[in-house]
């Protein structure tokens, strides 16, 4: 059962050991590793890493395609598709969301599956209708 879903700035921080997570980031993380639990992934953030890897914002040393069958494989990582429930509520997010599609799946995702949402990202933190790590 997961109890977590990771912002995608938030899985690549969380890969590359970086210290921009938060302390309750980090203390979430583990404690999914230590207890073997999964963590969630949005499928629309391993097409968000894709678009990172072609604008040059991030490389990786494989070739791209088998990166992120990688990614999308990860042990300890769950990639939860965008069916018809996470598409209506992208749609349907309470007033005030920003129109980013990407940050609306992501966050529909979590609410859709009564997730914990990890994420550094201050348009959401302040729209608050998301639980958030």
């Amino acid at each position: 059962m997961l109890s977590y879903l990771l912002d995608t700035h938030i899985y690549i921080w969380w890969r590359l050991g970086s210290s921009q997570l938060t302390r309750e980031q980090l203390k979430a993380l583990d404690h999914s590793e230590e207890t073997g639990q999964s963590v969630g992934l949005s499928a629309i953030s391993i097409w968000e890493l894709a678009m990172l890897h072609a604008k040059g914002r991030i490389e990786v040393t494989l070739p791209l395609h088998v990166w992120l069958k990688q990614a999308s494989t990860n042990p300890g990582v769950e990639i939860l598709p965008m069916d018809a429930d996470v598409c209506a509520e992208s749609v349907s997010l309470p007033t005030g969301f920003h129109k980013d599609p990407a940050d609306q799946i992501i966050v529909a995702t979590a609410r859709v599956h009564g997730l914990r949402l990890l994420t550094s990202d201050q348009r959401i933190i302040d729209w608050g209708k998301v639980p958030l790590i």
